[in-house]
């Protein structure tokens, strides 16, 4: 049995006087889903531009001493940021960077146009690999800001006047993401990650101020490196905080079992639900059945979830009932997804 963190809000706002919000944290499929038979993968770089595409950074020649190959060390730490992740994610028998190979691109601050699917399958082929993760774009955007401010300066005839110069610089990274899979033609994903680093310096010169923001070699890696492992995380699940409404208001049944929920007893609390469930009062049981519709959904039962509350719609006219069972005809669509990208 699947078990889930139940906080209720005590102090929430509540969707109307008779119901209380309640957490629920889910499993959600990762974004991307692979096929499970796919078990070696190769990664490639196609980002370094071509010679008539190539264009360096004015910024990072003036402002950094190793500005001018920033972007291709960016790229080779955003490359094993992705080979890190994939080699730590047991979904892969094998992760091969593919680094022998040469790929140009012809764009320029954004996504390439995809390989083609003769090259695709060729690469494959000869790599021994069924799907490929390519870095299609890396690409570098540096902002400067400068400013100066009065101020004064200590010296051994006392103060004097002068000027603060302050500057600062905010570099983008940003990495364009691909993986195609040969087998059935398809390009599974498609995604750009974007990652910021800011520096900033100040002094009583202009060299002094730029000082603070020449050796940036290293944040710009870490960033690079980030990147690479925020892409690769895109095939992992991930926990989600959600809310629902149960009802607290119709009958004393109802207010006990508010009090029992709110201590985590909610399978006590379904107790009573389950006795209201045959009232006679079409609001009332409507409310309980919906009810039930929750703690099924707790205690990870999403048939008998759905079940009860397409009920407290259909035969009661609630109407909270049919917004929910919508919810969880997506959340067990969800599971099925799960089950799938789960497979080994």
């Amino acid at each position: 049995m699947k078990k889930y963190l139940i906080l209720p809000l005590l102090t929430a706002a509540l969707a109307s006087c008779a119901t209380q919000e309640l957490y629920l944290n889910v499993t959600q499929p990762a974004p991307v889903t692979i096929a499970p038979e796919i078990k070696t993968v190769g990664i490639i770089d196609r980002s370094t531009p071509t010679d008539q595409t190539r264009s360096l950074d004015n910024l990072d020649k003036l402002l950094s001493l190793e500005g001018a190959d920033l972007d291709s060390i960016g790229t080779l730490e955003a490359i094993r940021g992705v080979t890190e992740e994939l080699t730590a994610n047991d979904r892969f028998n094998e992760v091969r960077l593919l680094s022998g190979m040469q790929f140009k691109t012809s764009s320029l601050g954004g996504m390439p146009a995809p390989l083609t699917w003769e090259q695709v399958e060729g690469i494959c082929n000869e790599s021994g690999t069924q799907a490929l993760f390519s870095l299609e774009l890396y690409d570098t955007d540096t902002r400067v800001n400068y400013a100066t401010e009065p101020t004064k300066i200590k010296t051994p005839l006392g103060e004097i006047p002068a000027l603060l110069h302050k500057a600062s610089m905010e570099t983008l990274v940003k990495t364009g993401w691909r993986i195609y899979s040969p087998s059935d033609r398809s390009i599974l994903d498609e995604y750009i990650v974007a990652e910021s680093v800011v520096f900033g310096g100040q002094g009583v010169n202009p060299v002094a101020a730029v000082a603070g923001m020449v050796n940036r070699k290293q944040a710009v890696k870490e960033v690079s490196r980030k990147a690479g492992n925020i892409y690769a995380i895109r095939l992992i699940p991930y926990r989600l905080r959600v809310t629902r409404d149960y009802f607290v208001k119709g009958t004393d049944n109802f207010k006990i079992a508010k009090r029992r929920a709110q201590m985590g007893k909610w399978d006590d609390a379904a107790e009573l639900w389950q006795i209201e469930t045959t009232n006679p009062k079409m609001k009332v049981a409507g409310r309980a059945h919906y009810n039930m519709a929750i703690i099924s959904e707790i205690n990870g039962d999403l048939d008998a979830a759905t079940a009860w509350a397409q009920k407290s719609y259909s035969d009661y006219r609630n109407k909270l009932g049919l917004r929910y069972a919508r919810i969880l005809e997506n959340r067990k669509y969800n599971e099925e997804v799960l089950k799938y990208q789960e497979q080994r």
